[in-house]
């Protein structure tokens, strides 16, 4: 009996770590893929490499706090294993299959604490804590990507102009069996250590997501004294699942954040992982379950916000003027000379190109970050009240 429903746990295990790549993996590449720098094929390869090393470095720590600080690890009975597993990947193939990545870390905590109400044995001091950084996070994300929008993007973009040239960044010989990378011919040294930063980056937050979602898939069957699993089978386990989703489903999610949401420029793309990834490595350094998914788009929607309300000076604003967001201002040119208007002289129509994003895809994504968590914690809470294990 013992070993069926460990079977049966290990499977739902690479169930959610399957979800897990598919949602994670559009977050940390989306912006590489929809700037046409990577391939969903490269992004899935890389994701997999570096969300396995994070997850066997650092992940370590937030197993242990997925497997029993919410709730003692007493309370995994396998079957409690398999419940709790079940719904976080049941709630992530949801959101997986309308193409919005969602949060893993808040599903599998609504999950987790789900089974603590149920059994009275969750430790509310640490369940306050992480909600109050994920409270945090997304509007840290959200400012700091909007104060550089509106006051340092602009500049950036005249004085380390990377633009995007037809065909790849790099050309591959191969000469005596040795193959050789050399740069395009029409690449110009800026677009190259773009690429390489844009690149550099999406990979240091694949290292992310692997150490704090590895976890999601597997600290309930490590912190379970029944299963008996070694935290580096169970990394192993996770990160192998994680890959399998980032080559399938994750195309998705990808298409979502690379090209749905909004039109990233180079630079852009590297502001946004950039900031995602530091803020997602701090939450992992003091031990908590990150959102790369509220972080990184928060990031994308504030850094476009910021960037179009230059239209509109700080002055104007408090007699009541309001600047016009609905442009394209990531995408908005400069002066000929290089030059960048102050805030609030720069015109409207000088911004104007598409939209600067969907709020359609944007209200769709908020919507099931909340959606997520609420049916992982609502469905394991009925299902251990009702049949307690």
């Amino acid at each position: 009996m013992v070993a069926t429903l460990l079977l049966v746990g290990l499977g739902v295990a690479v169930f959610v770590g399957f979800n897990i790549g598919g949602s994670s993996t559009g977050v940390a590449f989306g912006p590489a893929v929809g700037s046409g720098l990577l391939s969903k094929l490269a992004a899935a390869a890389l994701m997999t490499g570096f969300a396995f090393a994070g997850a066997w470095t650092v992940g370590r720590g937030v197993i242990e706090t997925m497997g029993g600080r919410i709730v003692p690890s007493s309370e995994f009975t396998l079957v409690a294993s398999v419940g709790v597993l079940f719904f976080v990947g049941l709630a992530l193939l949801i959101s997986n299959t309308f193409g919005v990545p969602a949060s893993t870390s808040m599903t599998a905590v609504g999950a987790i604490a789900g089974l603590g109400a149920a059994t009275n044995s969750l430790n509310s001091e640490v369940m306050l804590r992480i909600v109050g950084w994920w409270l945090v996070s997304p509007v840290i994300a959200f400012w700091v990507c909007a104060m550089i929008g509106r006051y340092l993007y602009p500049y950036l973009d005249a004085a380390f102009p990377i633009d995007r040239t037809a065909g790849g960044v790099v050309d591959v010989a191969v000469d005596g069996g040795v193959p050789r990378i050399s740069r395009a011919p029409n690449t110009s040294r800026s677009e190259l250590l773009g690429t390489v930063l844009v690149v550099a980056i999406a990979c240091y937050m694949a290292f992310s997501a692997g150490a704090s979602n590895a976890a999601n898939a597997v600290a309930p069957l490590v912190g379970s004294p029944e299963a008996n699993l070694s935290a580096d089978l169970g990394i192993v386990i996770a990160s192998g699942a994680i890959g399998l989703g980032a080559f399938t489903i994750a195309r998705r999610t990808l298409d979502t954040v690379g090209n749905d949401l909004t039109d990233l420029p180079l630079l852009a793309a590297l502001i946004v992982e950039l900031v995602s990834a530091s803020l997602i490595a701090f939450l992992s350094y003091i031990d908590i379950p990150a959102s790369l998914a509220v972080s990184a788009t928060m990031c994308i929607v504030g850094l476009g916000w910021g960037r179009a309300t230059r239209t509109t000076s700080v002055g104007d604003a408090v007699h009541g003027e309001r600047p016009e967001v609905s442009v394209n201002a990531l995408a908005a040119e400069g002066e000929a000379d290089g030059s960048v208007p102050d805030v609030g002289e720069e015109e409207e129509d000088e911004l104007l190109a598409d939209d600067l994003f969907n709020p359609g895809t944007t209200g769709r994504v908020i919507f099931f970050w909340m959606l997520t968590p609420s049916l992982s914690f609502a469905a394991s809470y009925a299902l251990f009240s009702l049949a307690p294990v």
